[in-house]
């Protein structure tokens, strides 16, 4: 990869903006108001939770890289309240000596991530065995390991943190069986209906007890997330890679309000940002948005895809549509699309081009710019040894402050004056970056 040069501001802060050209002076026109669609990952937990961490990141990004930023209430629209049942805020910025206004719109599909948690611990060992069937016998786990070991053995972790739980709850009915059968030898009840009784008992009192340490595993999973990976991997695959009804409704009401945005006058720059499992969702929206032929019609179009992790479906056998959509959108001219990720998030499949790892690039593909946000580099030595360890926490470092910003700065991005396309116009992909074809299901579908 190639990095960029540290810059200092005048008050000697790493990483601070230019205090030479603007964009508000050069030859590409400045950002003065941008609409700004964030699409989540599977996340069941209310949308303010992203407001909150761009309010306190933003603050602490603009601290250190010598700019302003402040957050306010959205003006409600009622056609966009109705669309989403939505939720967003507005962005004043003064970056590179421009004013920048912000509109931020969450996608919100939280309430599907939280119809597809199961229930019961008994479903959620049900899709445990029928998620890794379908991984195992598709072929698709071993194609994944090809690419990166460090999201695979994410994936492995809910199936070893669960069997654990479901071994240690056994062994524990199992102990309270057999202290029981030792209480009963003791008493000189070793026959007779006494010691059947008193036997049944205690494995009753056994079981009991498992069934407490399973649900108290269950509500421990705030810190072990356990269930709730295995509920991400299990939605994924559910279909063996296909969209849900119910999903496939949700991204092209989403592709409706991306492209009401884009025929706004009133924007320079729609961007559209995936984190995570957001990222594949953003393809498809895009993908639609592109089909309807309202791209670019006023505002310049740009897609940030964030710590993604489309191999877990665009490998999958009757992912189609998601193959389609990245085949579609990669060859377009009327946007600009970067991916960023690090070597450092295990939960990503860092520097894996998405569309030329799944086989599915068109002779004409421009896109995605793979871009690393080296963490080892961008982070200082004391604040990575502070988060190395914290996998998840990794996963949403994107969303965060830098403490040694280099070209990746998600706050300029988002609200600075540059498009997204002026800002890595000539910016190289990164040198590490892998791009050959690794899925063994590369059809397009009809």
């Amino acid at each position: 990869m190639q990095e960029q040069a540290t810059k200092t501001s005048a008050v000697g802060k790493p990483g601070a903006q230019k205090s030479g050209a603007s964009p508000c002076d050069g030859q590409d026109p400045p950002v003065r108001r941008r609409k700004l669609f964030y699409i989540p990952g599977y996340d069941p937990m209310p949308p303010r939770r992203y407001r909150e961490l761009y309010r306190t990141e933003g603050a602490r990004q603009a601290e250190i890289s010598g700019y302003q930023l402040s957050l306010s209430p959205r003006s409600e629209r009622p056609q966009a309240a109705a669309a989403t049942h939505g939720f967003g805020w507005q962005v004043t910025a003064q970056i590179e000596g421009c004013e920048v206004h912000t509109d931020v719109d969450v996608l919100i599909w939280s309430d599907i991530v939280q119809g597809s948690m199961a229930p019961s611990i008994a479903q959620t060992y049900w899709q445990m065995l029928r998620t890794a069937w379908i991984y195992i016998s598709t072929g698709t786990l071993r194609r994944l390991m090809w690419l990166r070991k460090g999201p695979v053995i994410a994936a492995l972790y809910p199936v070893g943190m669960l069997l654990l739980q479901l071994v240690l709850a056994c062994l524990l009915a199992v102990t309270i069986a057999r202290l029981g059968q030792g209480a009963v030898a003791w008493l000189g009840l070793s026959a007779g209906w006494a010691a059947a009784a008193a036997a049944v008992v205690f494995w009753a009192l056994g079981l009991i007890a498992a069934a407490a340490l399973m649900r108290w595993f269950r509500r421990q999973d705030g810190r072990l997330f356990a269930y709730y990976l295995m509920h991400d991997y299990a939605h994924s695959a559910a279909l063996r890679g296909a969209y849900a009804p119910e999903l496939g409704q949700r991204i092209a009401q989403f592709a409706g309000e991306v492209a009401v945005a884009l025929s706004d006058p009133s924007y320079d720059e729609v961007l559209v940002v995936g984190h995570s499992s957001g990222a594949y969702i953003g393809v498809s929206v895009l993908a639609d948005v592109q089909r309807s032929g309202l791209a670019g019609r006023h505002a310049t179009l740009g897609f940030l895809s964030l710590g993604q992790v489309v191999p877990m479906v665009s490998f999958l056998p009757e992912a189609h549509r998601l193959r389609r959509d990245l085949h579609d959108l990669s060859g377009r001219g009327d946007l600009c699309w970067v991916d960023v990720t690090a070597p450092g998030d295990g939960c990503a499949f860092a520097l894996c081009d998405p569309v030329a790892v799944s086989g599915v690039a068109p002779a004409t593909k421009r896109w995605p710019l793979v871009i690393s946000a080296a963490f080892t580099q961008t982070l200082s030595p004391e604040r990575w040894a502070a988060l190395r360890w914290r996998f998840f926490r990794l996963h949403f470092q994107y969303l965060c402050a830098f403490d040694r910003p280099g070209d990746y700065d998600y706050f300029q991005i988002t609200a600075g004056p540059r498009t997204l396309e002026s800002r890595y116009r000539n910016r190289n992909p990164s040198r590490s970056r892998i791009d050959v074809t690794a899925s063994k299901y590369t059809s397009l579908g009809d």
